[in-house]
């Protein structure tokens, strides 16, 4: 019977040998889940970032490590069932951007697979952890600053533009913090003195159409919320349409300048997704998401762009520019 057995094992190890390299391999890939709520031209430079951490835990996507994508295409409602397809795929790991839609969506597809998000919004206000230093569950992730900072770009929008009387602000409605940056953009307008326009926008042409909006309301300035839908590849979308329309825009996002944006105020996504990815290899690892804290990106940068401001007329205070973290001239 041993030599049987032995013999067995011998075949087993022979026929394993006579797989194909790239078979054996996948055999041994882990597999995680990227779910997005957008398209996938507008995640390039997250992705980048993502990769960048699981790079530094060891993990190559294309080497050591597949990504299964799932892209809602802006469709929020097919976000549960593009949940469920990772989760019956089935992947080691699901990645969420896009915000609060996203993570409940995968939350509520899996209580055992475990889930990294980068999100702007409160994790244990929504119910995605316990606590931030003991997540517990399966979830946890990255946080960035975004319903707070709507105070502080009106105020920078208004030291920038003095005379400004009407500022808009861009949200995205289908957004759940829609209405906490709604209450906040009205109280910072208050205590500045302006006249508020809130103009929403979830797709590309409606971004368009809100700029129509703002030209026709004779708006001063516009300052654009974080959100998914705003960042990416739409900040050409969107530095193109202030420029054609010469109205003063900021974004929550100091990437923005690099695209031709005007100012750009906000935590660095990089920095969130560089994080994120680090917790993913953490986990292919072995680690356990309750026993990872969320971790808050609370680096704010301020990025000008002053060839834009010269476009539009604009001179910047010297005061505005000695706090900016990256001046593009």
């Amino acid at each position: 019977m041993l030599d049987l057995g032995r013999r067995e094992f011998i075949a087993l190890l022979g026929s394993t040998a006579a797989w194909p390299l790239p078979v054996r391999a996948q055999q041994l890939r882990p597999v995680i889940g990227f779910l997005i709520p957008t398209s996938s031209d507008m995640q390039s430079n997250r992705l980048r970032a993502l990769r960048e951490g699981l790079k530094e835990t060891g993990f190559v996507e294309g080497e050591n490590l597949a990504i299964e994508y799932r892209w809602a295409e802006g469709q929020y409602d097919r976000l549960p069932g593009l949940a469920a397809e990772l989760v019956s795929h089935p992947v080691a790991v699901i990645v969420t951007v896009g915000g609060t839609p996203t993570a409940l969506a995968a939350k509520s597809a899996t209580e055992t697979i475990p889930i990294v998000f980068v999100l702007g919004s409160d994790p244990v206000q929504i119910g995605l952890v316990k606590s931030l230093a003991r997540p517990s569950g399966n979830v946890t992730g990255v946080t960035v600053l975004d319903v707070e900072l709507i105070a502080k770009g009106f105020e920078l929008l208004h030291e920038l533009i003095p005379g400004a009387t009407r500022i808009g602000v861009l949200v995205n409605p289908k957004n759940l913090l829609v209405g906490a940056q709604t209450r906040v953009a009205q109280v910072a307008a208050r205590n500045l003195g302006v006249h508020l326009l809130m103009v929403n926008a979830s797709s590309e042409s409606e971004i368009e159409t809100a700029f129509t909006t703002l030209v026709d309301q004779q708006a001063s300035a516009l300052l654009v919320t974080g959100d998914t839908l705003f960042h990416g590849t739409v900040d050409k979308l969107l530095s193109g349409l202030a420029a054609r329309h010469a109205v003063p825009t900021a974004c929550q996002y100091p990437q923005f300048t690099a695209a031709g944006g005007l100012m750009g105020y906000g935590a660095s996504l990089a920095d969130a997704f560089r994080i994120g990815g680090g917790y993913v290899g953490r986990i292919l690892k072995g680690a356990k998401p309750a026993d990872l804290p969320v971790q808050q990106v609370s680096k704010i940068e301020l990025a000008i762009n002053l060839k834009t401001a010269r476009a539009l007329g604009l001179s910047v205070p010297p005061s505005l520019l000695a706090r900016a973290d990256e001046v593009i001239e």
